[in-house]
């Protein structure tokens, strides 16, 4: 057996897996930042469950503390201006109170992420594959020849052609897709068992947004992976995620199974977002509302629900409760499905039947 079969071929094989194996649980993550003009509540209290095998969708806006949430599980917010709390457990190990040092080692080996800009990710004075070639060999003791031929089979399995050429090529000689193909070799080169993409299809083509989602779709089954995929497009979520999480001002407002959350929403920020995308399954008849208002500074949340300064229902609840006191995540229909929302469940269900759904 080759030095690179002996190093590379076991672990390209995943063991067995179970869809309740949980691989990454994420416990009251708070992520605040200390500013000159306050205290920024990027997260603010949220958790969530990964298994090994599914997809998790996060969405929301802009601001809504996304991306702050998947630096935070990769420990890349470890500064004197973040104040991070809770609980953060991949597999077995908690990382918010493990040593920097042992975070960094997981990087790469069992997490890895897709970041939004694979240009400005990229090193631009190193090549293609001495970056790819370098994450392998920070926790591998292979030799460079070795690093090299794993960094080409790795860049032939995202379909980049000619890798052999490519290797030697620096990041802007490549078009957005191929970079992006690039960064997901480079994640994936350690066969992590987390894998995290944040936005990995701005920016792009439709038929190459097709094809890098198929792509994370098809090397997750390869390596039987966890996959948090975040992004702001719905339908992005709706090809891939099993399972969708929908944030606001820092907050979890809506979790539940994709299907759930896109047959039976019970938040009207959810409702929002799905009146604000274009449908081509069925005739438009009437044009798209976009959610009113802007987004609430992370620095001066209102009091209450975070949305009622936004939300057409504020008023339906009695005793002014949604300007006064914070709705807990609570199971709302069926099992699994969590809504933050002061609206009973039963005038939920109406809106939703009655007035949201035969709009969209």
């Amino acid at each position: 057996m080759s030095e690179l079969e002996s190093t590379v071929g076991r672990s390209s094989v995943p063991g067995p897996r179970t869809e309740d194996d949980v691989f990454l649980s994420v416990r009251d993550l708070r992520i605040h930042f200390d500013t000159d003009d306050g205290l920024v509540k990027s997260v603010d209290g949220i958790s969530f469950d990964v298994r090994r095998g599914r997809t998790l969708g996060i969405v929301g806006e802009s601001g809504s503390g996304k991306s702050v949430t998947s630096l935070g599980i990769m420990g890349l917010h470890r500064s004197r201006r973040a104040r991070i709390t809770g609980e953060v457990w991949l597999d077995s190990d908690e990382l918010i109170a493990a040593s920097e040092d042992f975070v960094r080692r997981q990087r790469g080996r069992k997490m890895a992420m897709i970041f939004q800009d694979p240009l400005s990710a990229l090193h631009p004075y190193y090549t293609v594959g001495a970056q790819i070639t370098e994450a392998y060999r920070v926790h591998h003791p292979v030799s460079k020849a070795v690093a090299k031929a794993r960094a080409i089979d790795m860049l032939d399995r995202v379909g980049i052609p000619e890798p052999h050429k490519r290797y030697a090529g620096y990041p802007h000689e490549f078009s957005g897709g191929m970079r992006q193909r690039a960064m997901i070799a480079m994640a994936l080169v350690n066969n992590p068992e987390l894998l995290i993409a944040d936005e990995p299809t701005t920016a792009l083509d439709v038929t190459v947004q097709a094809q890098i989602l198929d792509l994370i779709r098809d090397l997750q089954k390869e390596f039987g992976s966890a996959v948090i995929v975040i992004t702001h497009d719905l339908g992005v979520v709706a090809e891939m995620a099993d399972d969708l999480l929908v944030m606001y001002a820092g907050r979890c407002v809506e979790r539940g199974t994709a299907e759930q959350v896109f047959e039976s929403p019970q938040h009207p920020y959810t409702w929002g977002l799905l009146g604000s995308m274009p449908r081509i399954d069925r005739a438009q008849t009437e044009r798209l509302v976009p959610v009113r208002g802007t987004p609430p500074s992370l620095i001066n949340v209102p009091d209450g629900c975070p949305f009622h300064p936004r939300c057409p229902y504020a008023d339906i609840p009695e005793d002014n409760v949604t300007r006064t006191v914070r709705p807990e995540l609570r199971e709302t229909v069926g099992s699994g499905h969590f809504t933050a929302c002061h609206l009973p469940q039963e005038e939920r269900t109406r809106i939703w039947t009655e007035e949201v759904e035969p709009k969209l």
